[in-house]
């Protein structure tokens, strides 16, 4: 499964190498949430949510982030069913993730993100943040989430 530089996640894995910051994305229909990780690849931390415009806005602002972070990958969430199928958000995230393997040559790997959103608004209300907090951070968080399964599947 490659496409310019997107990898399955067990290839991605050898393609970044060692001592690699990571980026994660939670593509949303209105939203795209950005989180990064360490070089060691231990924690995801919520970065920012970038707006929706143009593609090509929004593909300049990802590859300011690669560049100002030093990013060696990308880890995009697909957002499949819950029974394993195909969904209209999943098309629309592998679409994403070609328009950007176009744009940058980092690689890129999809990762299995059911229950991101829901993990992720979990965890802060487990934090005791309020409602509005948790909703307007919502995006990045559920990047790091993301961010975090993947790393850890790769560090295991």
């Amino acid at each position: 499964m490659k496409t310019h530089n997107i990898f399955s996640i067990k290839d991605f894995k050898s393609n970044i190498g060692s001592n690699s910051r990571l980026l994660g994305i939670d593509h949303g229909n209105k939203n795209i949430g950005i989180a990064i990780c360490d070089e060691n690849q231990v924690v995801a931390t919520p970065l920012t949510t970038l707006y929706k415009t143009k593609l090509e806005n929004l593909l300049k602002e990802i590859k300011e982030i690669i560049s100002e972070n030093n990013i060696k990958g990308i880890v995009v969430g697909d957002p499949i069913n819950m029974d394993g199928s195909s969904s209209k958000s999943s098309q629309s995230a592998h679409d994403f993730s070609r328009n950007l393997s176009k744009y940058i040559t980092v690689p890129i790997a999809m990762w299995d993100e059911r229950l991101s959103s829901v993990g992720s608004f979990k965890i802060t209300k487990d934090l005791a943040i309020n409602t509005s907090k948790r909703v307007k951070n919502l995006d990045k968080n559920a990047a790091a989430f993301i961010l975090q399964g993947a790393i850890d599947y790769i560090s295991n």
